[in-house]
């Protein structure tokens, strides 16, 4: 941390060079070897998880970073590269409302140095990083913003912010359902515990079993922020597609009356797959959904498929393929393999998930049936593959393919409100079969591990 002359020096140079606006440019004619590496993208992503600003560049940089106090700021130095109109563009890509960064500036600091100077509405935890070329991008450095108290889901549903579903009945008969009713101010004093949630009441059905507790169910929208999923020939983001048929589900769960949903991502940035299951065994899920759109080199290729996780091998070729694609979504979101305890959650390596796996399977053949009344069914069975964001130990989860973005036909009908609407609606009457056939038991212990 630089303070007392070190900073004032410092924000002089930044102030009489970051004021300029000269563009450097290098003439194609100029000896390769001399060339300097040069920006080629700037892209901020912010949510209410942190903000991303991603800086996209065709060779390594070399870097350092250091925070200032009073005001709060991130100063990022990078070494071997010419300050061009891309950089000179950051100050006006940050989003008034983002809810970390308030202002972003680049300037030259010394010959072939570009300091960026990033201030903050917070205080906050950084993480700035590489990422090597993949897919469609080049060398990426990225900055991450994390809060330095992060935001808890399960305390979100319980308080019921604005930010999470809606507000949980806090009536005078709050009971779990493996414990005779207490008095509030009794369980306010287990701090160290996970809350659970109240139960919910429903009215019994001929031939139906109650189901007498609220039950909390995780849908992920696939892909996110730098991650855009598959693209299809009409320019579709499967990242925006997931996100949409997300909303969608999650505003008809809410409307049952003992269901509750809650989203990994609720705007367009990226989620670590590991941090998307931790998510999930936070707010204590019973169930975890992830919505995707399929993709495939022919564009004939439709119809809608569900996958649940095997610790056999995957069911089919196609399977083990999709699998692999979906389990790279680390690789081109960009994560921080330095600081892996960043996002993930305790490892159970003594758990067996057979059992998970089977009420996983049954789950995934009511979603099958369903997606089965509205759309192709791309394969008649619930296939199974090694998807790492359907690992929890302790919560049936299923991937659903909700069609194929390649398909042209089925990427117009993805993007239709109506349709999306359909989808939504197959997916709840496959979830309600699934907890009249198999109603909830009590939370899991687990799920206070993650």
């Amino acid at each position: 941390m630089y303070k007392g002359a070190h900073l004032s020096l410092g924000r002089r140079q930044l102030l009489r060079y970051a004021g300029a606006s000269l563009i450097l440019s290098v003439s194609p004619l100029a000896g390769a070897a001399a060339k300097l590496p040069s920006v080629l993208a700037v892209r901020i992503w912010p949510a209410a998880d942190y903000t991303r600003v991603t800086l996209e560049h065709d060779g390594p940089l070399k870097y350092t970073h250091f925070t200032v106090e009073n005001p709060d700021r991130l100063v990022v130095d990078i070494e071997g590269v010419e300050f061009n109109s891309v950089l000179d563009s950051l100050a006006r890509k940050v989003a008034t409302d983002d809810p970390y960064i308030k202002l972003l500036r680049a300037g030259r600091f010394k010959p072939g140095v570009v300091r960026l100077v990033m201030e903050l509405k917070t205080r906050v935890n950084p993480q700035v990083f590489e990422v090597k070329p993949v897919g469609e991008y080049g060398h990426r450095l990225v900055l991450d913003v994390y809060p330095l108290n992060p935001p808890d889901p399960l305390m979100a549903l319980l308080e019921g912010r604005k930010d999470a579903v809606e507000p949980l009945k806090m009536d005078q008969d709050f009971r779990t359902a493996e414990k005779p009713a207490e008095d509030l101010s009794k369980r306010a004093e287990r701090t160290e515990k996970v809350p659970e949630a109240p139960e919910v009441h429903t009215t019994k059905k001929p031939g139906k079993p109650i189901v007498d507790r609220l039950v909390t169910i995780t849908l992920d929208p696939g892909h996110g922020g730098e991650d855009p999923g598959a693209v299809g020939k009409g320019g579709s983001y499967e990242k925006n597609v997931t996100l949409e048929v997300a909303k969608r589900l999650k505003a008809r769960i809410d409307a049952e009356p003992n269901m509750r949903a809650v989203l990994t991502r609720d705007s367009d940035f990226f989620v670590p797959l590991q941090m998307r299951v931790q998510k999930a065994r936070r707010v204590q899920s019973d169930l975890f959904l992830s919505i995707h759109a399929d993709a495939w080199i022919k564009p004939d290729a439709r119809g809608s498929s569900v996958f649940v996780l095997s610790e056999k091998g995957a069911s089919s070729t196609q399977a083990r393929l999709l699998a692999q694609r979906e389990n790279e979504a680390d690789l081109v979101g960009g994560v921080n393999l330095g600081a892996k305890d960043l996002f993930l959650a305790r490892t159970l390596l003594d758990l067996s998930q057979t059992a998970t796996i089977n009420d996983s399977m049954k789950l995934g053949k009511y979603l099958l049936g369903e997606l089965g009344t509205i759309n192709t069914l791309h394969k008649n069975n619930v296939e199974q593959a090694g998807f790492a964001v359907l690992k929890a130990p302790d919560i049936p989860s299923a991937l659903i393919e909700t069609a194929f973005i390649s398909n042209p036909e089925e990427e117009r009908r993805l993007n239709d409100d109506a349709y999306q609407e359909k989808l939504a609606e197959a997916i709840v009457r496959g979830i309600r079969q699934y907890f009249i056939k198999h109603p909830p038991g009590p939370k899991s212990k687990l799920a206070s591990l993650g």
